[in-house]
């Protein structure tokens, strides 16, 4: 299986690129030697990719800022606000398609040590309800940067016609557990789910990976039936994360493939539909974390994961 999805055509057509690519490998090639074909192949360059990818039309987001974001909507007795069933804002080539987009943490989470480190069954084992992520040097969050990157997804995905639902849009006091983000993107039967996060590493350890379930079949959870199909939506955001960003794979996982397979995480053990998490770069090195705080490149992240899934639900 390629990185590449088939091609799209988006419904308006995007101004040429500088120095067109097309990322074609015939078949996958395990471990190391994927990594490098693809990272090869777009050279390093942002805003790779040619006429042949899947293409979301980048706009402007609808907020692109977690600290625009008004969290003051009323509230259900618990401190959630009430979901609505997400519907789609355009007619599209999304159109009847639903996508969860999974914010990483909550930028509240800190505030509210106990409920988040109480224990949530996964299946295979118990784990914390959800930790307060990690940060880059100067202080900028993962769950800002989180949510910033699921704004900008929203906007781009529901322009094709999907419908959009964020496991949490900063309208809640912590969380969700890792237990119940799983269960909305399975409540809503998506044909999607995409966590978005950003690693804290060490210094010099540097890249993006995707993380996909492995199989497990152990208490409540029950991975069997999603691990094809979400093997297939990681590849593909992968790909197009290649090649709009110009990020390399991870250079300290996944032996250069950008793509690591764990059954240690309650959101994708609990899934029942195709899920993957994306570690978009390390904050903790100054290099993936100048990328990380730039509105721009943030913009760019949000287009290729968009595009991945765009390829994905399209087959």
């Amino acid at each position: 299986m390629s990185y590449v999805g088939p091609d799209f055509e988006p419904p308006q057509p995007r101004r040429p690129r500088r120095g067109p690519l097309t990322v074609a490998l015939a078949a996958l090639v395990p471990g190391a030697l994927l990594g490098w074909l693809v990272y090869e192949t777009v050279g390093g360059s942002g805003d790779g990719g040619g006429s042949g990818q899947a293409t979301v039309r980048s706009s402007p987001p609808a907020a692109s800022s977690p600290a625009t974001e008004d969290a003051t909507a009323e509230a259900t007795d618990d401190g959630k606000k009430p979901d609505a069933d997400p519907t789609p804002t355009a007619s599209g080539p999304l159109k009847g398609k639903v996508v969860v987009i999974d914010p990483g943490h909550n930028p509240e989470n800190f505030q509210h040590p106990s409920e988040i480190n109480r224990k949530v069954n996964i299946g295979t084992n118990w784990k914390e309800c959800d930790t307060t992520g990690t940060s880059t040097n100067d202080g900028y969050t993962e769950a800002e940067f989180t949510l910033d990157v699921a704004h900008r997804m929203r906007a781009l995905l529901e322009e094709q016609g999907a419908a959009v639902k964020l496991t949490q849009d900063g309208d809640r006091p912590y969380g969700p557990c890792v237990d119940e983000r799983a269960r909305i993107g399975n409540e809503a039967k998506a044909d999607a789910v995409v966590s978005i996060h950003a690693d804290g590493s060490g210094t010099g350890n540097r890249g993006f990976h995707v993380i996909l379930p492995g199989a497990v079949h152990a208490g409540s959870a029950d991975t069997r039936a999603i691990v094809a199909p979400s093997r297939d939506l990681g590849e593909r955001v992968a790909g197009r994360f290649v090649a709009v960003t110009g990020s390399a794979p991870s250079n300290y996982v996944g032996d250069g493939s950008g793509l690591v397979t764990r059954k240690d995480l309650g959101g994708l053990n609990l899934s029942t539909v195709p899920k993957v998490f994306i570690e978009c770069g390390n904050m903790r090195d100054s290099k993936d974390a100048a990328s990380l705080t730039s509105g721009a490149w943030r913009q760019k992240a949000a287009q290729g994961i968009s595009e991945g899934i765009v390829s994905f639900l399209h087959g």
